[in-house]
């Protein structure tokens, strides 16, 4: 008479890998979670910014000026150019040139993603100071 194994005829051993399952599905609910969660946190809130009283800096020579007008109309200095041309004008700068500042004027009825997108432009010409014009502040008495 033959004798089977000793553990009751099962010849498995002890499994030794971890089950991630378990894992996988607490992934994928908090993959879930963020997914739902990232668009509200994106909203933003109406906020009224302070104004500065910072003195004017003062210049050893003329700055180069973008200017936004209320209509849309952007001009280099003195010249009024399209977004393209601005583009053109600035990226065909010397390197030299590209090293000094640079200032955005906009007027404060401008659209902010018009402001954002000829920032844009300015920093992808190779610009990397680039600084803004604002209206100092009115004292109140």
């Amino acid at each position: 008479m033959a004798m089977g194994p000793v553990n009751g005829g099962n010849r498995r051993g002890l499994m030794a890998e971890i089950n991630v399952t378990p894992f996988v599905d607490v992934m994928l609910v908090l993959l879930i979670i963020f997914m739902v969660t990232a668009p509200m946190m994106t909203q933003g809130l109406e906020v009224e910014l302070p104004q500065t009283t910072d003195k004017a800096l003062r210049q050893e020579e003329e700055p180069l000026v973008v200017t936004m007008s209320r209509e849309g109309e952007i001009s280099l200095g003195k010249v009024t150019v399209s977004p393209v041309q601005l583009s053109q004008q600035l990226g065909s700068m010397a390197d030299e040139e590209k090293k000094r500042p640079i200032y955005l004027r906009a007027d404060k009825n401008v659209a902010y993603g018009d402001v954002v997108q000829i920032m844009d432009v300015i920093k992808k010409a190779g610009f990397e100071k680039l600084g803004m014009i604002t209206q100092p502040a009115e004292e109140k008495l």
